[in-house]
C-alpha cells in the first residue's frame, strides 16, 4: 500500500506500509520515496521481506534507477537487512552514520559499497536531494548509538525512525493519528523499552521544537499529524520514564531459570510491550 504523505508539482513523499504479509514472522513496517525535481531518496528501505514489493510499488512512482541515496536512520535489519539488493538494483549512495558506516557492508556482497558510502558525523547536517534538502538531525541513542531523523522542510514532515512508533498494523498503520491520547496505549511499551532515557528524550524535544512540524512519521505503526497531537506527543515523551531510567541492581542477577526451547514468542510485537 502505497500512501502520498505529501505532494505539489515538484516535490512528493510517499509512505509504504504492510509490504510484508501478516504472517506473525516479523514486525510491521514502513517504507519512504522522497523526491524533489526529479532525484529521489529512499528512508529505511526495510529487510528482504519488503524489498520484492517495495521495489515493485515505488516503480509505479519514480524509476528506481534515478536513486541518488538509500537514506538509513540506524542500521537494524528491519532498515537495511535488504542492502545488498539496492546496492545490485541502484546507482544509489547509502546515507548513515559513520558509527555503522564499516559495519554496513556486512549485509552486502564484498565490494558492493566500495565509494558509495556517505557517513554522516555525530552532528548531522543537510543532504542536497534536487533542488532542495533533507535535514540529518541528531537522534544518538533513540535507540541506537548512530541514530538520525531526518526532516524534510518542503512538506514539514520529520521521519523519526523508532520515535512515535505504535503497534498498529493494516489501515491503522496508514492513518494519521490526531487525538493523542487515545493512542498513548499503542506507543507506551515500546518506548519504555526501546528509548534509552529520558534524559535524551528531552534534549531531542528542546531540538524539535525549533522545527514547524507539520507530521511525525516513524517507521513502524501510525504518522502523527496536525499541531496538537505533536505537540502532545512531545510533552508525554519529554517526561516519560524508560530505559536505563527503569533499571536498578534486579535487571542483572545471574539467571537460575532454564529456557523452554519449544517456547517461542510468535510476533516482535509481543516482546516489544513485555520486554
Amino acid at each position: 500500500m502505497s500512501i502520498e504523505l505529501f505532494r505539489n508539482d515538484h516535490h512528493a513523499c510517499l509512505m509504504f506500509t504492510d509490504l510484508i504479509e501478516e504472517d506473525g514472522q516479523a514486525v510491521q513496517a514502513n517504507q519512504f520515496l522522497i523526491v524533489d525535481h526529479g532525484t529521489g531518496a529512499v528512508i529505511d528501505p526495510g529487510g528482504n521481506l519488503a524489498f520484492n514489493e517495495l521495489f515493485l510499488t515505488m516503480s509505479r512512482h519514480f524509476s528506481p534507477q534515478k536513486l541518488s541515496y538509500i537514506i538509513a536512520s540506524h542500521a537494524d535489519p528491519d532498515i537495511i537487512a535488504s542492502l545488498d539488493r539496492w546496492m545490485t538494483s541502484t546507482q544509489a549512495q547509502l546515507v548513515i552514520s559513520r558509527i555503522w558506516e564499516r559495519f554496513a557492508p556486512h549485509f552486502t556482497k564484498v565490494g558492493k559499497t566500495e565509494n558509495r558510502v556517505i557517513g554522516v558525523p555525530d552532528s548531522g547536517g543537510r543532504l542536497p536531494l534536487g533542488q532542495s534538502e533533507l535535514w540529518l538531525l541528531p537522534a544518538h541513542f533513540m535507540h541506537s548509538e548512530g541514530n538520525f531523523h531526518f526532516y524534510d522542510p518542503v512538506s514539514r514532515i520529520l521521519f523519526t525512525g523508532d520515535l512515535g512508533v505504535s503497534l498498529t498494523t493494516g489501515r491503522e498503520a496508514a492513518e494519521p493519528v490526531t487525538d493523542l491520547k487515545a493512542h498513548i496505549p499503542r506507543m507506551e511499551g515500546f518506548h519504555r523499552r526501546y528509548m534509552v532515557s529520558n534524559k535524551i528524550l528531552r534534549l531531542w524535544v528542546a531540538m524539535a521544537r525549533q522545527l514547524d512540524i507539520a507530521m511525525l512519521v516513524p517507521q513502524h505503526g501510525a504518522p502523527i499529524k496536525g499541531r496538537k497531537a505533536i505537540s502532545d506527543f512531545l510533552s508525554w515523551i519529554e517526561t516519560l520514564s524508560c530505559g536505563v531510567d527503569l533499571f536498578d541492581d534486579r535487571a542483572y542477577q545471574i539467571p537460575d531459570a532454564r529456557i523452554d526451547p519449544q517456547s517461542r514468542r510468535t510476533t516482535a510485537r509481543l516482546q516489544a510491550v513485555n520486554g
